[in-house]
């Protein structure tokens, strides 16, 4: 089978298409037909092999699992030993490692049936970007009816997601975008854009009752003059603010640390691949709750200009490659 292998860490040109043998579902696993799937940052940081922290897990020289890609959607082939809900020929969407493939096992608990109306390619880019999301806005920032909330790269794949979310809540939604992604944060929801370029200080920003931040690096200090007095302030993901031993990860960790000794709430994500949570966002967006905001529709073959494209930040939402 074609597959997107990577050769060591470093940038997309270590990423080439070759052929991998196809891989047997275990106890509780399916094969999966892969139709599309869709980069996100955690994709690219496996790719740099940052932060250097998570090198234990991940493979110290180079990935254990040469085949990168975490988000898919496709045909069930093949059912694992005790498997049950699911049958051959079912159309998922789910997370498993080796993704960008042209066949994927995966857990069945970590995928969910795509409804008729939904497309291969729109499934493809939730089940790692929309899930952080959902499980952001829901579990963690616990948005309400009639909040503020400040997304800052409220244009990215996560961010795009983040805006959506929030404003099916209820929530006032102000993003911090680009100019080239102010458009799209207000056609998804946001009721006001700031570009940090611009007014590049968060106490120029106005209070809210939430800051979620995908893309800032700043100190938690600064983002906190954008808070109400109790306001909360969420970091997803790293930022690349750490260097390449961190990579922005200390945020998470100091968030954690300082929290019990300020008066705002601060905290991080650490996002859950389920199969629940992703058949909630295929039921959003088959309703038309939810829309997958998708930049360009590449294939395989172009992985490492995608993988190029993210790091450099020139996509507005979400990439896919058809397979």
């Amino acid at each position: 089978m074609r597959a997107v292998v990577q050769r060591g860490y470093g940038g997309p040109e270590r990423l080439s298409v070759e052929q991998r043998p196809v891989p047997d579902p275990g106890r509780g696993q399916v094969r999966v037909r892969v139709e599309a799937v869709s980069p996100d940052s955690g994709t690219l940081h496996i790719l740099t092999g940052e932060p250097r922290v998570l090198r234990p897990v991940v493979g110290q020289r180079t990935p254990r699992q040469p085949v990168i890609g975490l988000a898919f959607a496709g045909v069930v082939e093949h059912l694992g030993e005790g498997v049950e809900g699911l049958a051959v020929g079912d159309r998922v969407a789910g997370a498993a490692s080796a993704a960008f493939a042209e066949l994927v096992v995966a857990r069945a608990d970590r995928v969910a049936r795509i409804p008729d109306s939904v497309s291969s390619i729109d499934a493809a880019t939730l089940p790692i970007s929309a899930s952080t999301a959902l499980q952001t806005v829901r579990d963690v920032a616990r948005v309400e009816a009639g909040q503020r909330v400040l997304v800052i790269g409220a244009g990215g794949g996560v961010g795009s997601f983040l805006t959506q979310l929030a404003t099916m809540r209820g929530a006032h939604v102000t993003a911090v975008v680009s100019p080239a992604k102010s458009a799209l944060a207000r056609e998804l929801g946001a009721e006001r854009t700031i570009d940090y370029r611009v007014t590049p200080d968060p106490a120029q920003w106005g209070a809210h009752d939430v800051v979620i931040d995908t893309a800032d690096g700043r100190p938690l200090s600064v983002l906190r003059r954008a808070l109400s007095p109790r306001g909360t302030l969420v970091i997803v993901g790293a930022d690349g603010a750490g260097g390449p031993m961190l990579d922005g990860l200390q945020r998470q960790l100091f968030a954690s640390l300082q929290s019990p000794w300020v008066r705002h709430r601060l905290t991080s994500v650490v996002q859950r691949e389920n199969g629940p949570d992703i058949a909630v966002l295929l039921d959003d967006l088959a309703s038309g709750r939810l829309r997958a905001p998708v930049d360009r529709v590449l294939t395989l073959e172009d992985a490492p200009e995608a993988l190029r494209l993210m790091a450099e930040r020139a996509v507005a939402g979400k990439l896919v490659l058809t397979v």
